[in-house]
């Protein structure tokens, strides 16, 4: 998959693979995406980072992806 989805094939995807599903925001279809995730969860609002935090580790850990951000850490184990 490429880095930049269209909204075709974003809007193709399925619930589970975004970080935010009843949202449909913050896609990771492939640790690339997990990566963008990563990189722009300081835009996620406050009140919904623990919920992005955990899909992120669930889904860097599905794909392999060390998360780099003690940040995104920390929110996860809330």
């Amino acid at each position: 998959m490429k880095d930049k989805l269209s909204y075709e094939e974003k809007r193709e995807l399925p619930d589970d693979v975004f970080g935010l599903p009843d949202r449909r925001e913050y896609p990771m279809p492939d640790a690339t995406h997990v990566r963008a995730a990563e990189a722009y969860f300081r835009y996620c609002p406050e009140d919904l980072k623990p919920r992005l935090a955990k899909a992120i580790m669930r889904r860097a850990a599905e794909f392999g992806v060390d998360v780099k951000s003690p940040t995104i850490e920390k929110y996860a184990s809330m």
